[in-house]
């Protein structure tokens, strides 16, 4: 079973396909190693492809202290990947919970990533309710110590993002809420304690993502309310970033649209690769078309 070390000893389970430029999938709180399997399968044509789990997640160890789990360790687990696999850069795509830590990868980690793709990104980071969202995630964490991760699963069944989901594909809806079922319960309620419900808000960084030139694609769903401010936000303050939005689309959605989420990182790649992604014009802001 492959798995990447740590320096504080925590072993990662990852896998590999392809060959090429390499690309680094990152899972979001709900997800793991599993979610990225229609870009494994896509992406493989033309790259080296990498899906891991996060500490306390399915094959990879679970630590038992809630201090072994935080945003950074997130950030950081992603380099001790690469540098297991003797990865010098990557392009690194990201969903929610891993988009926070594609994010910061990017800011702690510039030399390390050729792009980075933030998806669904920005929920509960925004000036507004972000104290509030703290406070939920640390009572989540409580629920799921005390019922598990198999019925916090079933809580996302009516959850208002994953619903269009749910409906466009209710055979993949079943397998996503099957396998968040599996994920160890220490695991669920350290990640949401500590990672969740300790992160600092996105807006903190400003003046650093000012001065993050990465090429960068953002991408949201227009019914996935909590991100979409603060995704128009990321757009507007990393200076080499692009938007694109889904249309009926909801926050999972490297797997609710596959085909479209493919394609529209295929060609941001490819773009990036040929260095034609390239920062807009500043003075847009408030110009008029006409």
């Amino acid at each position: 079973m492959p798995q990447a070390t740590t320096p504080d000893g925590v072993k990662l389970y990852y896998e590999e396909i392809g060959s090429g430029t390499p690309i680094l999938f990152v899972h979001e709180y709900s997800g793991d190693w599993r979610s990225w399997e229609p870009q494994m399968r896509f992406f493989a044509r033309r790259h080296r492809c990498i899906t891991y789990s996060f500490r306390g997640y399915p094959g990879s160890d679970v630590p038992e202290s809630a201090s072994m789990y935080s945003q950074q360790h997130a950030v950081d687990d992603a380099r001790h990947v690469l540098d297991h696999l003797k990865i010098a850069k990557a392009h690194v795509v990201g969903l929610s919970q891993g988009a926070f830590a594609t994010a910061h990868f990017g800011r702690c980690y510039p030399d390390r990533a050729l792009s980075l793709t933030l998806a669904g990104v920005g929920s509960g980071a925004g000036r507004d309710g972000h104290e509030q969202f703290k406070k939920n995630a640390q009572a989540t964490a409580k629920k799921i110590r005390a019922e598990g991760m198999a019925k916090y699963a079933e809580s996302l069944i009516g959850n208002p993002t994953r619903s269009r989901f749910k409906q466009k594909d209710p055979r993949g809806f079943a397998e996503f809420i099957r396998n968040l079922g599996e994920h160890p319960d220490i695991g669920g309620a350290n990640t949401m304690e500590n990672y969740q419900g300790k992160r600092p808000s996105l807006y903190d960084f400003e003046d650093e993502w000012k001065k993050l030139d990465l090429p960068t694609l953002i991408i949201c769903g227009d019914e996935d309310e909590p991100c979409l401010q603060p995704s128009l936000y990321l757009k507007r303050v990393l200076p080499n970033a692009g938007l694109a939005m889904f249309a009926k689309t909801g926050h999972t959605v490297n797997i609710e649209e596959p085909d479209a989420f493919n394609r529209e990182v295929w060609n941001f790649i490819a773009l990036a690769e040929a260095g034609k992604w390239t920062p807009g014009h500043p003075e847009a802001i408030g110009a008029s078309p006409v």
